[in-house]
């Protein structure tokens, strides 16, 4: 890989640890309990749940970018 590459997989990988750090952190907070104790079916209902957030902030964001390039083409 090359030094830019390197670069870019540690400034990933360094904001990941953080964020992955501070949610967990968070949820524990929220939430209590231990992961490890969840069933089976409570811990794939709760990835499910996530999974459908994720959805949703994704067609969000991307109607919002649809909707600031139609408003920059007014612009021009």
């Amino acid at each position: 890989m090359t030094t830019e590459q390197e670069a870019h997989l540690y400034r990933i990988k360094t904001e990941f640890n953080k964020q992955c750090d501070a949610k967990y952190r968070k949820g524990q907070a929220e939430h209590g309990g231990d992961l490890f104790r969840k069933s089976l079916i409570g811990l794939l209902d709760s990835a499910i749940d996530e999974a459908i957030d994720q959805v949703v902030y994704l067609l969000t964001l991307k109607e919002k970018m649809a909707s600031l390039g139609k408003e920059k083409e007014r612009e021009e």
